[in-house]
């Protein structure tokens, strides 16, 4: 996976940062950021979404009768907008773009790294998947709470994810030598890793999801979903026999909680860590080799 480094001639050059998903490397680009960041707009924009969010959710929750679509709109609505502000007042999206066109780039290495977790996986989650308890709990559930239940697994993923790898890209930077990066400099390298991280957990999610569709879609009868959420009838959809609304939840449910268990396994399993962190070191190795370089030839 990794590059060679750049030549003297791309030392100087911002663009060697920003392509590699590294602007806030760039000086004039951290200044800039950090400015947005500390910008009264921020507030200021948060709270105008927040407010929009909230009444819309307010309204759809008083048409449908759901009262959870109230809460998962606000969150849901922040969420976008404090991504949309990184991605453009910050300047994070080069990150984004980098992060995943360079994880799905890796995707034949990643595989058999993968299919070490998705063996014992998928037999715990298919044994969850034909406990009627769990469909009595999955299925039922209105579409506000199923999706504020997805948004507290995709919480717990990223803070424990976000503890991990600082400590793992700390234990790095200190084994390499090299000296110590922080602020907006470090966030970059720390949301790279969680962005690659996270498109990994994502493929999976959906992998799991879409298996469950098919097998659920096979051999799940209406009479057997209907037994097993002691529902008179469940609301079937019209592209095969065997699918409906309750299947589908139960599906994101599982999906969302193999995502969890996959961000859990992928920091904490030792051959995992040591081929995602082998490649992390060589990352890290070279943008802050050519960060040295960069500096000097600017000072000059």
């Amino acid at each position: 996976m990794t590059e060679p480094g750049p030549g003297p001639a791309h030392v100087h050059d911002d663009h060697w940062f920003v392509e590699h998903g590294l602007p806030w490397f760039v000086p004039e680009r951290r200044e800039r950021a950090h400015r947005a960041l500390h910008s009264p707009r921020v507030v200021l924009g948060l709270a105008l979404v927040a407010a929009a969010s909230l009444l819309l959710g307010g309204l759809l929750a008083w048409a449908t009768g759901s009262p959870s679509l109230a809460p998962a709109s606000l969150l849901t609505a922040t969420g976008v907008a404090a991504v949309a502000y990184a991605g453009t007042a910050l300047g994070a999206w080069p990150i984004a773009r980098w992060a995943v066109l360079r994880t799905l780039g890796s995707l034949p290495m990643l595989f058999p790294l993968v299919t070490r977790a998705l063996p014992l996986l998928l037999l715990f989650i298919t044994f969850l998947f034909v406990n009627a308890e769990v469909w009595q709990l999955s299925a039922t559930l209105d579409g506000g709470v199923l999706w504020l239940t997805v948004l507290l697994f995709a919480a717990i993923g990223v803070v424990f994810l976000h503890t991990r790898l600082a400590e793992e890209l700390d234990r790095v930077d200190d084994a390499a030598g090299a000296p110590q990066i922080h602020g907006l400099e470090k966030a970059n390298l720390i949301l790279v890793l969680m962005i690659a991280q996270a498109v990994q957990v994502l493929l999976l999610a959906v992998t799991v999801f879409a298996f469950f569709m098919v097998f659920g879609g096979l051999v799940m009868t209406h009479t057997v979903q209907e037994a097993w959420t002691q529902q008179d009838a469940v609301q079937a959809l019209p592209w095969a026999d065997n699918l409906s609304v309750e299947l589908v939840q139960v599906s994101v449910f599982l999906a969302a909680f193999s995502g969890l268990y996959f961000t859990v396994y992928a920091v904490t399993d030792e051959t995992y860590r040591d081929q995602f962190f082998t490649e992390i070191k060589a990352e890290l190795d070279r943008a802050v080799e050519v960060r040295a370089a960069y500096l000097a030839e600017r000072s000059r």
